[in-house]
């Protein structure tokens, strides 16, 4: 009775209808369900002995990817629809940089015990414990090594749900290592991504604490777009680079166009409903962006680059006013950069950055964190 009261008390706060999709499939109605108003790809349900943590498929909508259930003692019956993991866990292999924050935010980045591609890590505790032994590189994320990943013994393998059926990951399901999808990147807003925090911290049973940070955040992000939700001018915005012959720009439903809305921007295709990025041609790009206000995420570290790669770079105006922009402030020269790490699980201070480009006068004593200008 204590540990079940132990269970279920510190959730009171916790609880909501933000979410009503039905995540119940035990024959038993669930007690709670996490307090989730942005994050469309999971949800957690409390019964009476386990967690039932879902996570839906993002390309299908209304079918589940995968479903957990998270128990204090593995002797406990759960239902066979999904996988028993015994928490809180205690080491995990985190595959995807952006599950660092996360894990630094809610006091667990020493639970990593594998990561991949170790070379472009930015994070100085993981670089750290890298350097001591404490932590495994086991190679690429789409190709890890089989060897080194069963050796760790970890509790759980997170990694992005990119591909459910990969060979890799049906051997750890078959070799019995639970893998854990986490599919951030496919929620359409900032603070949709960001709420994964709760996803993870319901592994480490750390739910009261991932919701108090995330309610932090949010609120610091409410605050600041609030200031751009008034200004009579909207710059626009271009976004990207050209590489290979196609322009990747972020979709009307991707988290990017959402931040340059919040930010009080104004971008071409906010109204397109695609999640991922559009690929465009040189041609098209210039025919809507070429007399746009400002370009960010620029993949170029200076303007003398930019134009010795193409020099119908300077057909933009953007180039000739000298506002082109990257997410490379926080880049070591190893390539590792903060922005695709923490800018995920602090997008208040994203939005800041975006908000200082286009109104200035919003935030006239910010230093840009992310984002760098091209000189």
């Amino acid at each position: 009775m204590k540990k079940f009261l132990s269970f279920i008390l510190p959730l009171l706060i916790l609880v909501s209808s933000c979410i009503s999709r039905d995540s119940h499939r035990t024959g038993e109605t669930p007690l709670y369900s996490l307090h989730l108003c942005y994050a469309k790809g999971f949800s957690v349900s409390y019964f009476k002995n386990f967690k039932e943590v879902t996570v839906f498929n993002p390309w299908t909508k209304e079918t589940v990817y995968q479903r957990y259930y998270l128990v204090y003692d593995t002797s406990v019956a759960v239902p066979a629809n999904g996988v028993k993991i015994k928490i809180p866990v205690h080491t995990l292999a985190a595959t995807s940089v952006t599950h660092f924050e996360f894990l630094c935010l809610l006091n667990e980045i020493d639970a990593v015990t594998g990561v991949c591609s170790a070379k472009i890590i930015y994070n100085p505790q993981i670089n750290d414990r890298l350097k001591k032994g404490l932590v495994v590189d086991l190679g690429d994320a789409f190709n890890m090594n089989l060897e080194k990943t069963v050796q760790l013994h970890a509790d759980i393998v997170m990694v992005s749900g990119y591909n459910q059926n990969d060979p890799f990951t049906q051997r750890l399901v078959e070799i019995g290592i639970p893998v854990v999808y986490n599919n951030e990147w496919m929620e359409n807003s900032l603070l949709g991504r960001t709420e994964w925090i709760k996803f993870i911290g319901a592994f480490f049973d750390k739910e009261k604490l991932a919701d108090s940070i995330f309610q932090r955040i949010e609120q610091q992000y409410l605050e600041v777009s609030n200031k751009a939700k008034e200004v009579k001018y909207r710059p626009t915005i271009m976004s990207g680079s050209n590489f290979r012959g196609t322009w990747y720009m972020p979709g009307g439903q991707n988290f990017m166009a959402q931040l340059f809305l919040d930010a009080g921007g104004n971008y071409f295709y906010a109204d397109d409903t695609t999640k991922g990025s559009l690929p465009l041609n040189f041609e098209k790009i210039l025919k809507n962006f070429a007399e746009t206000d400002v370009w960010l995420n620029c993949s170029y570290c200076s303007l003398d680059e930019l134009l010795k790669a193409d020099a119908k770079y300077a057909l933009f105006r953007p180039v000739k006013l000298k506002q082109v922009y990257n997410f490379n402030k926080r880049r070591l020269s190893s390539g590792a950069n903060d922005f695709w790490e923490s800018g995920i699980a602090h997008p208040d201070l994203l939005l800041k950055d975006i908000i200082s480009i286009l109104h200035p006068e919003l935030l006239p004593d910010y230093e840009l964190f992310y984002t760098k200008k091209l000189e």
